[in-house]
């Protein structure tokens, strides 16, 4: 601008100097400030972010912003009360009627935290029970193989005088299946020896007020594995 006589000293502009509402997002490049700019894609895990730590700038990176892994994505429950009986025994195993549950994970880096409380009765021998996933054993699942002996994830406890009680048995595992296709995950029994086992109900189901009957339950959760 034009000027008499001495040139004034130039004197920085400080903050104090504009009022608010004076300069405009328009008026800045890119709209940098803009609350509708949005980013292009998902940052990577290493690329770097400066936030503002009481005034001071820092560098963080975006896998620290996001956070880790370990949140509960879904939840599948399922409940049955199916009355089942059967004289599988001795080392083989019967699928047990409506113990199956189905989840289709969102990312291959999920675990399904698998959930079961079995509600089993027996005429004097206990059952045992394995997690099966697709009609196949998981093999993390199994107790040590030696010998002879059957592995298996649980077991339930023998019968009593009467054969009138009924046990709840509780099963947890943490499956990795690598996968993004419909999972289906099911539990199969089978008695220490020969004889019957049953579940939701006991052996002896006489119609008593002493005698009960019961619930069983699956319950699979995706568990955000990044």
């Amino acid at each position: 601008m034009a000027f008499i006589g001495k040139k004034p000293t130039a004197a920085p502009l400080t903050s104090s100097d504009v009022a608010d509402g004076i300069i405009t997002n328009a008026k800045l490049a890119q709209d940098i400030i803009s609350a509708d700019t949005a980013l292009g894609a998902e940052p990577a895990d290493t690329d770097e972010f400066l936030v503002s730590d009481a005034g001071v700038l820092k560098r963080m990176d975006y896998s620290y912003i996001k956070g880790g892994g370990g949140k509960i994505l879904q939840i599948v429950p399922v409940v049955w009360k199916t009355a089942f009986s059967s004289t599988v025994s001795n080392g083989t195993f019967a699928t047990i009627t409506d113990a199956t549950a189905s989840i289709t994970p969102s990312s291959t880096s999920s675990k399904i935290w698998f959930n079961a409380m079995i509600t089993t009765g027996c005429q004097t021998y206990a059952p045992w029970f394995k997690i099966q996933k697709g009609g196949s054993d998981i093999a993390g699942a199994l107790g040590q193989s030696e010998g002879s002996r059957t592995v298996m994830t649980a077991m339930s406890v023998g019968g009593t005088s009467d054969n009138a009680e009924l046990q709840s048995t509780y099963i947890s595992y943490v499956d990795s299946p690598s996968s993004t296709s419909s999972l289906t995950y099911t539990i199969v029994g089978g008695g220490r020896a020969a004889g019957t086992w049953t579940v939701n109900y006991p052996y002896d189901n006489n119609d008593y007020n002493y005698n009960g009957h019961s619930i069983s339950t699956i319950t699979l959760l995706e568990i955000d594995g990044s």
